[in-house]
């Protein structure tokens, strides 16, 4: 039937039959679209074979290694699996804490570091993934434009940091003004070329492949870069955004475990079946009430709560400043029956840590979802984690999961209802200018002021 259709000889509605080739046509027309017509049902068919692939027929990626340290193992061995692993993961989780304290305490552009390292690494396992389940087909250049790929987003959106919040910095440097003023170009033009190396490096047995990961590429970038480009921007708002998120989707990540390893029974999703009810609501209160004290701790000092700002004379980034109202103390009137409980009308609060508890009602309640996106990731491609980077976590990316949907509801959070003009930006942006441009905008306001009766006409400024 179906070479009957490509060859025109398939019957039409009501039985009729296509007409025959038209007059003029070579005496050997039916053979050589017959034979056309058999190659590109020969391709459709491979090609079909790898678009109807099962979840049975996808490659088994080999487990990863166990990297315990020999120390650990020897000390534990007479645990069961179970407590082994209990006490494996909550001392590498104390080493992890620990060791994030202290990245803390060098400053923000440390932090800064930390979250490039965790983006490249998270990117790495899941560009592997990949890697391991088509290696055998023998894709050209696919890693080596993965990794490019990567380089030219970074560049874009770490150029666009860089523009925002180094404005001062970049007037000293008239090699950078040149970048920063064709940032956007170059970065168009590097993808270009990227983007034309995948065209050239297309082969015509492996096109649909190809391009499954050419797009696994750009999602996995989706994913990674642009989440912490985002991370960095709340980190700019004051530490306190970056701290505050961070550390409630780890205690609810602690505490839904505790929970459940020690009340679960309720079965919560399928795609993770360790995950129990108990643990989900545990780890809510418990991510809340934790996000309300550390809400109030950070909310005293100028280092956490200050935007981080580049100051060029010190050649150093600075949190100094006048705290705005959201970490001033504020008096609020209780409810009439916490009035009767607590035995007091007022109560003294951060205005943050009213809007903490909404970060952490999303850390405890939507974050979780996407560690469940990653075990659905991890089940489709028959992996236990991403890695085995960390005994008894896994990968980063497993740790991380969670992170960076937080990171775009805290960015949505923070322009929605917090930001407003930051007089700091707005005077980098004027310096940006040119001298007449400056001089123009000036005059306006100028005018502007005379016109509200804010500036007399005869007072000069």
């Amino acid at each position: 039937m179906l070479e009957l259709r490509h060859r025109g000889g398939c019957p039409g509605p009501g039985g009729a039959v296509a007409p025959p080739p038209r007059e003029g046509e070579a005496a050997g027309g039916d053979h050589e679209t017959e034979s056309t017509s058999d190659k590109e049902t020969d391709i459709d068919d491979r090609y079909g074979d790898l678009d109807s692939r099962t979840d049975s027929d996808i490659p088994e990626i080999p487990p990863s290694s166990d990297r315990t340290p020999e120390i650990l193992k020897k000390a534990l061995s007479g645990l069961s699996s179970r407590w082994k692993n209990w006490w494996i993961r909550g001392i590498l989780t104390l080493t992890m804490i620990s060791l994030f304290f202290l990245i803390i305490y060098m400053g923000s552009f440390m932090l800064m570091l930390l979250v490039l390292g965790i983006q490249v690494k998270c990117f790495h396992e899941i560009i592997t993934i990949g890697y391991r389940v088509y290696r055998s087909y023998d894709l050209p250049w696919f890693r080596t434009l993965s990794w490019y790929f990567l380089l030219c987003v970074n560049y874009f959106f770490y150029g666009e940091t860089v523009a925002d919040y180094f404005a001062t910095f970049v007037q000293r440097e008239e090699q950078l003004q040149f970048l920063i003023r064709y940032h956007r170009f170059i970065s168009f033009a590097l993808y270009l070329a990227g983007f034309c190396m995948f065209v050239l490096s297309l082969v015509k047995k492996h096109y649909r492949l190809q391009f499954y990961m050419f797009a696994w590429t750009h999602v996995t970038l989706l994913i990674t870069v642009t989440q912490s480009h985002l991370v960095i921007q709340n980190l700019f708002e004051g530490m306190i955004w970056f701290l505050v998120p961070i550390s409630s989707v780890i205690c609810n990540d602690i505490t839904a475990y505790l929970f459940g390893f020690f009340f679960g029974r309720t079965p919560l999703i399928k795609l993770s079946p360790k995950k129990t009810w108990e643990g989900f609501i545990g780890g809510f209160f418990s991510t809340v009430v934790f996000g309300f004290i550390a809400a109030y701790m950070l909310s005293k000092y100028q280092y956490f709560v200050c935007p981080v700002e580049y100051r060029s004379d010190v050649n150093s980034f600075v949190t100094e400043c006048e705290p705005s109202e959201l970490f001033q103390l504020q008096s609020y009137s209780l409810p009439p029956f916490l009035k009767a409980v607590l035995r007091r009308e007022t109560v003294s609060l951060y205005p943050f840590q009213i809007h903490s508890i909404a970060l952490s009602t999303f850390a405890s309640l939507i974050g979780p979802f996407g560690g469940f996106f990653a075990s659905g990731f991890k089940r489709a491609f028959k992996i236990k984690d991403f890695a085995n980077t960390i005994p008894g976590h896994g990968g980063i990316m497993d740790r991380f999961d969670c992170q960076y949907l937080m990171a775009t509801f805290v960015h949505v959070y923070i322009t929605s209802f917090i930001r407003g003009p930051n007089p700091s930006k707005v005077l980098q942006q004027l310096l940006v200018l040119q001298p007449e441009q400056q001089l123009n905008i000036y005059k306006t306001l100028k005018t502007h002021l005379i016109e509200k009766g804010i500036l007399q006409p005869t007072l000069k400024v």
